[in-house]
């Protein structure tokens, strides 16, 4: 009898169905994995015919698990990858994180909130305004924000108003149609440095028409700018308050003394998403 078992064994380990270690159970007669001691083999009945095919003892299943989510993992990380390189126009903006952020910094609450609460911003197409002096960390907590969030899988655009002038200077009206469409692929659109553009016909024509698209898709933005408040709510003239009026009605404006404030035009609905960036 246990030559028997000792040959089946051997004709299964030459099979490459068991590995060196494994054996027959003496009372059910399945192979077992010297490992995990678990079971190799199952018992199935068919047409008055019991079989024993081969199956997964513990150990190998859990291998085959872990295996799995490193898989998984590495095409997410990849994912991130693909994102993060057509997402953010600048390679600086993925050193922009929140693990090199200065938690000190008095707006740091407000970039974490909003990513924390993405679902409803979004939902509401509501964005954020920062706003303040230069070298106050506006960018770097805008890039924090779109970093964090492709980590999450959302697609962000992060650019600036002088790349997105370039990029609509020289092509035709309907191509330039397109173009402003396709950054409604995003669910988040950055755009840094408004103000610092030239400030002419066809420039100020141009970023009304970024604005305008965007704020009609009823997705979110943010917007970067080293503008005063008291300029963005007093604008000059006509062709900056249409811009000006449309951020101001999506965008909760923080300026970076750590303070947030809010324009009377869109108040309603910036209540309750206000009190959760304040929470």
């Amino acid at each position: 009898m246990q030559t028997a078992v000792t040959d089946m064994l051997a004709g299964l380990i030459q099979e490459g169905i068991a590995d060196s270690g494994d054996y027959i159970d003496a009372d059910t007669g399945l192979l077992m994995c010297g490992k995990c001691q678990s079971k190799k083999q199952t018992v199935v009945k068919l047409m008055g015919r019991t079989m024993k095919p081969s199956c997964l003892c513990r150990c190998k299943s859990e291998e085959l698990e872990k295996e799995e989510q490193k898989r998984k993992n590495k095409e997410l990380m990849e994912g991130i990858f693909r994102l993060k390189s057509a997402g953010l126009q600048d390679r600086t903006f993925f050193g922009y994180t929140f693990a090199n952020c200065d938690e000190a910094h008095p707006c740091a609450g407000y970039a974490y909130r909003y990513v924390g609460h993405f679902a409803e911003f979004q939902k509401n197409g509501q964005g954020l305004l920062f706003w303040g002096d230069v070298g106050t960390g506006k960018t770097f907590l805008a890039g924090c924000i779109a970093n964090a969030l492709m980590e999450k899988n959302i697609p962000v655009l992060m650019t600036s108003f002088p790349k997105l002038l370039n990029g609509l200077g020289g092509i035709y009206s309907g191509e330039k149609n397109e173009y402003l469409k396709s950054l409604n692929r995003y669910q988040l659109l950055i755009i840094d440095d408004l103000g610092v553009e030239r400030d002419t016909p066809y420039v100020l024509e141009t970023v009304y028409l970024v604005i305008d698209e965007r704020y009609k898709s009823g997705k979110p933005f943010i917007i970067t700018t080293n503008l005063s408040l008291e300029k963005l709510q007093n604008p000059a003239d006509l062709e900056h308050g249409r811009i000006y009026d449309r951020i101001m009605e999506r965008c909760i404006p923080v300026a970076f003394s750590g303070k947030n404030y809010r324009t009377g035009k869109g108040r309603t609905n910036m209540e309750s998403a206000s009190g959760i960036l304040k929470a």
